[in-house]
């Protein structure tokens, strides 16, 4: 049973700020040592922290018998609440900064490899001469990792390229993509632009990692075709967008990748479209974050910037 501490001659519910960032941050770092660093105390005012935290909870919240940080079942359900008691202070305070026309804050970005490189740069931009005080903290994940960061709390939300369905998600269209086969310019796997599926077995491809939402959008759409990844020739798996073009570029093989990343490369000639006959690779991208979890005041208004700013089909570009 976990019990919240009550002050004695009040009876207001008390709970120190400074705890719960302490019991946050330990759990979003799985690390003692990292949350400290991260908050700037000490390691041992942290377990301090911690452990006055648990007594005035009257409850354990962390397990300390593992090398890695797991937390008890009283911990997972506080966790939640201490989430959002931070962002509701949180929001207070930001909506008086706003009131005084000020806001400020790091706001982290946690973004797969398209729109970190195509999409995030000009909108930083635009969001930066509105709010001129914030500063940025971009990470570039696969979208696996975007969205095992979020279920997981170690961060608040991400951009990304595909869906992992679950309940505790919430997904948000904000651009359309388009996935293209490309070919060096002068090669010798095909003899025109178009080939049959069939025909991509006798090509050598370069594929992304495991993870990648361009490689899920790929073989979701083969495995529809009944065509199995498996029937491909995969000459390198590579993780770096740019080492790939570079490959094509190089004649390594052929790859699957967004046009956003090649139009400009198509344009010059240093490589090549290849339609794949009755077959159009299509996605969205999405701002997605935890139904259950509010998000921070600094991430709610970057969210409802995208919002108001995202792709528009009817425009002949964004942003």
């Amino acid at each position: 049973m976990l019990i919240l501490p009550y002050d004695n001659y009040t009876g207001v519910l008390t709970m120190d700020f400074k705890q719960l960032e302490t019991f946050v941050a330990v759990v979003k770092f799985k690390s003692f040592s990292k949350a400290a660093e991260n908050l700037f105390i000490t390691q041992p005012t942290v377990s301090n922290h911690i452990l006055n935290l648990e007594k005035q909870l009257n409850t354990i919240l962390i397990n300390r018998t593992n090398k890695s940080i797991t937390l008890t079942k009283a911990g997972i359900l506080f966790y939640k609440y201490a989430v959002e008691i931070l962002n509701k202070r949180d929001n207070a305070l930001f909506s008086l900064d706003q009131f005084k026309g000020k806001i400020e804050g790091i706001l982290e970005i946690s973004s797969s490899t398209i729109p970190e490189q195509y999409f995030l740069p000009k909108l930083l931009m635009k969001f930066n001469k509105i709010y001129p005080q914030v500063k940025y903290n971009l990470n570039k994940y696969d979208t696996s990792q975007v969205i095992n960061s979020i279920l997981s709390g170690r961060i608040d939300f991400g951009i990304v390229g595909a869906k992992k369905i679950s309940k505790q998600l919430e997904y948000i269209e904000i651009m359309d993509d388009h996935i293209i086969l490309v070919a060096p310019n002068k090669n010798t796997y095909f003899k025109g632009n178009s080939i049959t599926i069939e025909q991509l077995a006798e090509c050598p491809i370069i594929l992304r990692e495991e993870g990648s939402g361009t490689r899920n959008i790929v073989e979701d759409f083969l495995n529809a075709h009944n065509f199995s990844i498996d029937n491909l020739k995969v000459v390198a798996y590579i993780e770096n967008t740019e080492t790939i073009k570079e490959c094509v570029k190089n004649g390594l093989g052929a790859t699957f990748i967004s046009y956003k990343a090649v139009s400009s490369d198509i344009k010059n000639n240093y490589m090549k479209n290849i339609t794949i006959k009755g077959l159009e690779f299509k996605r969205q991208f999405y701002f997605v974050y935890h139904k259950n979890r509010a998000l921070s005041p600094l991430s709610e208004t970057f969210k409802r910037f995208i919002l108001e700013n995202k792709y528009n089909k009817d425009k002949c570009d964004s942003f």
